[in-house]
């Protein structure tokens, strides 16, 4: 078996993932926030850990400031959702996944302008474009830091400039990008990330985070039992419990822990320098095979570990069947829940074949997989 759908999850965890999630759940599963006894005490102090790892990760000073959610799209709809009103003007891009643009379609729906961006036929977006689409109400920028398609690096930095010059709010979304390249969020100007646990953090799936600068507000989009404050009917005002009404995962939280510290122990740069170069051999490759289109910068310097092809006009979903049942290959084909990049990079109707890497694959890996794409494409 060949695992090349990391984009989607990564697969394998390091076994300290397996173990730490094992032990939560076999030694102190409790309920954090909910009782004083040692067992609660202990979950907690073991999910506020993690708080203080993902601090560390992206240079955020308070660990409060970052809410716990159960994957990335429950964080971007928290912040779209709890940032937006009717009459606010918000900017994002066509490179975005439906976890940004279907809540914004529904929040156009009632009274929210919308403005998308065009990406270029490799998925770049302009900053330029973006800085030409802000008007007097324009309250939020919302992009992707890399194509779950292309694996398009955005210029984050750049448009937190922007953002920031123009008290514009920034939400950037690192479900590709989170413990492979470097985020500061003070650097980069971001007042709002949304991140999955369960990808290149490398913790369990059900695990996600929302980090929100110190000072700003958002609408809570749901309301419960947070453990604290219990006397009053209104949400507390304070973090996290703001935004953590009910039970938390406390062993998917533990065991993405266990991944955070696993990127930390192995230091971000070698995983991005070996993905890049698993990129760059993989795409040097495709383009010495006949009837293979590529899409994106074809540069591993410019896009993550994501590239997508296809082979003649053959049906992306047939070619992934292939793939999958004659060579054990595990890809994703189809429209990746991002139509419009899809009509950005012309392959609505087609789709694409999609190889992720992550940081257990190998160059042999890769080699079997050029093999495999060459027979293919000879027979089709």
């Amino acid at each position: 078996m060949i695992y090349f759908d990391n984009g989607a999850t990564t697969f394998p965890k390091p076994d300290e993932v397996y173990d730490a999630v094992m032990k939560a759940m076999k030694e102190y599963g409790a309920n954090p926030g909910r009782s004083g006894h040692k067992l609660a005490i202990r979950m907690g102090r073991e999910i506020y850990e993690t708080r203080e790892l993902l601090a560390k990760l992206f240079n955020i000073d308070n660990p409060m400031n970052i809410i716990f959610t159960s994957n990335c799209t429950e964080s971007l709809n928290l912040a779209i959702k709890g940032i937006l009103s009717k009459g606010d003007h918000v900017i994002t891009s066509s490179m975005e996944h439906n976890s940004v643009l279907r809540p914004l379609a529904a929040l156009e729906k009632e009274g929210v302008e919308l403005t998308i961006v065009k990406g270029d036929p490799t998925g770049k977006i302009k900053v330029e474009d973006i800085a030409n689409s802000i008007r007097s109400n324009t309250k939020l920028i919302v992009i992707t830091h890399v194509s779950n398609l292309t694996g398009t690096i955005m210029p984050i930095e750049e448009i937190g400039r922007i953002a920031k010059e123009k008290g514009i709010l920034l939400l950037v979304d690192a479900a590709q990008s989170a413990g492979v390249y470097d985020i500061d969020v003070k650097k980069m100007n971001i007042d709002m990330l949304a991140f999955p646990g369960h990808k290149g953090l490398l913790g369990p799936q059900g695990t996600g985070g929302l980090y929100i600068k110190e000072g700003l507000l958002l609408k809570e989009i749901k309301q419960g039992g947070t453990g604290s404050f219990s006397h009053v009917l209104d949400m507390p005002d304070i973090l996290p419990d703001r935004y953590e009404s009910g039970t938390l995962n406390g062993p998917g939280i533990v065991g993405l822990g266990a991944g955070i510290r696993y990127i930390l122990n192995k230091g971000i740069e070698n995983i991005r320098k070996h993905e890049e170069e698993l990129t760059k051999h993989f795409i040097e490759g495709l383009m010495q095979i006949d009837k293979v289109k590529v899409y994106g910068p074809l540069n591993e310097k410019e896009q993550g570990a994501v590239v997508s092809i296809n082979i003649g006009d053959e049906d992306s979903s047939e070619i992934s069947f292939i793939l999958d049942e004659k060579y054990d290959i595990q890809v994703r084909p189809g429209l990746h829940c991002a139509p419009l990049a899809h009509k950005t990079i012309g392959t609505f109707e087609q789709g694409v074949v999609r190889f992720s890497f992550g940081p257990f694959n190998t160059h042999d890996q890769i080699d079997y997989a050029l093999k495999a794409i060459r027979e293919i494409a000879k027979e089709v």
